[in-house]
Parts: C-alpha cells; structure tokens; sequence
C-alpha cells in the first residue's frame, strides 16, 4: 500500500493494518521528510489517546493529516504506533 499527498509517496508498506476501514501504516514506512509533529491530540473511546503529524510536501502544509496511537488499548494492540491518513491524503494498492 502507498500513502500519497500532494504527488508525492508519503508512506510505503507491504504490512498495513486495517481497522475502521483506515490502514494504519508501521513507522518504519514513513518517509519522514514530510511529516511534523503536531500537538494535537484525541481520544477515542476504544483505541485510546491519538496524536497527530502535519504534512510537508514541497512547501504546502496538511495540518493533522496523519494519527497514531502511541500507547493504545489493549482492544487496539495491532495498531500501536502505526500511522494512518486523512485529509485528501490517498491510500492505493501498490
């Protein structure tokens, strides 16, 4: 699977997880030039407290465009640390 945003590959994994219809990307397929940590944070009520990552591609910002889970719960194990997307970020099958 690829993460693409703004024509650019912002995450490649062979090994994504799904749940709720979002795949969750491993850390390590991150191509981390892009990403900016943000201080926004969630909760949801079965996974846990999401923090969140800002994109930058050549100079244009999607703010919070990216979540994880860095201590989820014990219903949401599969995904800790894993990243997903949103905001016109697109997932296509490689």
């Amino acid at each position: 699977m690829k993460a693409i945003w703004n024509g650019k590959v912002i995450a490649e994994s062979n090994d994504t997880t799904v749940i709720e219809g979002n795949h969750y990307f491993p850390e390590e397929s991150l191509n981390k030039q892009y990403f900016i940590n943000s201080g926004t944070h969630t909760v949801c009520h079965w996974k846990g407290a999401a923090s969140y990552y800002s994109l930058d591609v050549d100079g244009k910002v999607n703010a919070d465009a990216a979540w994880f889970y860095p201590e989820a719960s014990k219903m949401a194990k599969s995904i800790e640390g894993k990243v997903a997307f949103w905001k016109g970020v697109e997932i296509v099958n490689q």
